[in-house]
């Protein structure tokens, strides 16, 4: 069987940076140890995998690892390939997810996810979080995620941790973030129990990230920079129990996937 394969960089403007997500469109699903294969055999951070043709659109998500139940940079790089090559003059994309429906605006080559807010609750400073990173956080907050806010942008790039120790926490990932120099705020994120040692641009961190920066700096509207080596630019802006997600994409490689099912 033959299926259309896409690799898209996310949250960015040039090939080379933000997150590579391959995007693959199925005529229905395959078995989950297939769809597990393949993004293994893809070895990126995610593969977003869609069914096209129906106004809400089945899309699902898979680390090299194991299968999660929100991606920002996959369903911006899903977005992109069906506005691109399958629904030109459409204005918007509905997703149906384990996370509900998502909705993706094109505005010129700016696309906005709505993604839904994932607040975290604050919590005592574990020491095996402070072990692992390497460093002492000013403050800790737990969702899907826990989130440990540091004092500024230098101690968020310097950090080293320790991948074995952050994938034997009692959580899916790890944020990092501090005010940012030149944006709001900037952040880091490590999923190696998932598969993904340090992800590249993370829009689902920033469903965490944004509600507590627009509380912190009291504004709706937020820019921010995710420090990986390939680097990403988002804009967010908290809309109630919604977070708007904003960034650019561009498309890196099509192809086909060639598989016995």
């Amino acid at each position: 069987m033959k299926f259309p394969i896409f690799q898209v960089d996310a949250f960015t403007d040039r090939v080379f940076g933000g997150n590579p997500a391959a995007v693959v469109l199925l005529d229905g699903w395959l078995p989950d140890p297939v769809l597990a294969s393949i993004a293994a055999e893809n070895n990126l951070a995610e593969t977003a995998f869609l069914i096209p043709g129906s106004d809400e659109i089945p899309l699902r998500w898979f680390t090299p690892a194991v299968e999660v139940d929100l991606c920002g940079h996959a369903t911006l790089a899903a977005a992109y390939v069906l506005f691109r090559h399958y629904q030109s003059a459409a204005k918007d994309i509905t997703f149906s997810t384990m996370s509900g429906k998502l909705l993706v605006k094109r505005n010129g080559d700016r696309l906005t996810l709505d993604f839904p807010v994932r607040a975290g609750v604050p919590i005592a400073i574990p020491d095996d979080l402070v072990s692992a990173l390497g460093a002492r956080p000013k403050e800790v907050f737990r969702a899907r995620d826990l989130l440990a806010v540091f004092d500024c942008e230098a101690d968020v790039r310097s950090l080293q941790p320790d991948f074995a120790r952050l994938a034997a926490l009692d959580t899916f990932a790890v944020i990092v973030s501090a005010p940012g120099k030149d944006v709001d705020f900037v952040s880091r994120f490590f999923a190696p129990a998932a598969g993904v040692a340090e992800d590249p641009v993370t829009g689902s961190a920033h469903c965490t990230l944004a509600p507590y920066w627009a509380a912190r700096l009291g504004k709706s509207n937020l820019t921010a920079r995710q420090l990986s080596a390939r680097g990403g630019e988002l804009a967010c802006q908290l809309a109630g129990k919604r977070v708007l997600i904003s960034g650019r994409a561009v498309e890196y490689l099509r192809g086909e996937i060639d598989i016995a099912v």
